[in-house]
């Protein structure tokens, strides 16, 4: 069985209709993870309601400022606006913000319990975000609060972050890179946005490793990059648990980028990362053409059932 942590209410974050991160992108990998032949398969968990977890302001404040936390909730509460250009902030994205940082938190929980994968279904978002401010669709950094939050339980000495998403995390790697007990990885397209994750960027311990792919690749390009760099920097870092960052925007018909991935690619990068260990939080990060991206879930989902 494989535990998908998801709940309605992440459709609730509305960014207009013309945006490309839109409650559709939930509904369709929903749609597409209840007909599968594997849907047997599937545990569905609903995520512990904020209020329900008193500790998820402290665990954020990990994070993010609090007066960046006090910001979005205001833009909330006054009828919605926007962080930038971008991030659309509506009535209820507080809320399912904080959702879905709850939602990540009972995915490290359920993998620490069940020593097996989970996927976080969840949106907005999150490795754009950074400690003062949301950018680039992103509200709260969700890979590195999860991360942090990994470390305070027994036995978690170490937890990696790899992040498959085509954009660079910029607002992950600026909240861990400075944390020795945390390793960040990241293959994004170059140049692309955010303009973030050079090469030369290696963290405070030497933890970073940003590995930029030339517009136009393919699996021909990744596959050797994933066998000769990530896995044996993971392999390295002897993590106790791995987050994957798992966005799906570096498909072929994706609209937002220029990488040419096919969704069955994405059964070739987690089952290198379930080579290494059976500890795998995923959760959901960038994918905007429908199609590809509830097949690229289903490649990641079947690949850890098999």
């Amino acid at each position: 069985m494989l535990s998908v942590i998801y709940s309605d209410e992440f459709l609730d974050h509305k960014t207009g209709r013309y945006h490309p991160e839109k409650p559709e992108r939930l509904t369709v990998i929903v749609n597409a993870l209840n007909s599968a032949t594997f849907g047997e398969k599937i545990t569905w968990l609903t995520p512990t309601p904020a209020l329900e977890r008193p500790s998820l302001i402290p665990t954020l404040l990990k994070a993010h400022d609090l007066a960046y936390i006090n910001k979005v909730k205001e833009i909330a509460a006054s009828g919605g606006g926007y962080l930038d250009g971008d991030t659309p902030v509506s009535p209820r994205s507080y809320d399912v913000a904080l959702l879905a940082v709850s939602a990540w938190l009972d995915g490290v929980d359920t993998v620490l319990t069940c020593a097996n994968p989970a996927f976080v279904l969840a949106r907005p978002p999150g490795h754009h975000a950074e400690r003062n401010t949301g950018m680039g669709f992103c509200l709260f950094s969700h890979a590195a609060i999860a991360a942090l939050y990994a470390l305070e339980q027994p036995g978690v000495n170490r937890v990696a972050i790899l992040d498959w998403d085509v954009h660079h995390g910029n607002g992950t790697q600026a909240i861990v890179e400075t944390h020795p007990q945390i390793a960040y990885c990241s293959l994004h397209q170059h140049p692309c946005y955010p303009g973030t994750g050079r090469a030369s960027e290696k963290g405070l311990y030497d933890h970073v490793l940003n590995l930029p792919i030339p517009p136009g690749s393919n699996i021909t390009v990744y596959q050797p990059i994933i066998e000769t760099r990530v896995i044996p920097f993971l392999a390295e870092f002897q993590a106790d648990l791995l987050i994957v960052s798992a966005g799906y925007d570096a498909n072929q018909s994706d609209p937002l980028a220029n990488i040419n991935l096919q969704p069955q690619d994405y059964a070739l990068f987690t089952n290198a990362c379930l080579g290494l260990t059976r500890k795998i939080l995923f959760g959901l990060e960038g994918g905007y053409d429908f199609t590809s991206l509830s097949q690229s879930v289903l490649a990641t989902l079947e690949s850890c059932l098999i």
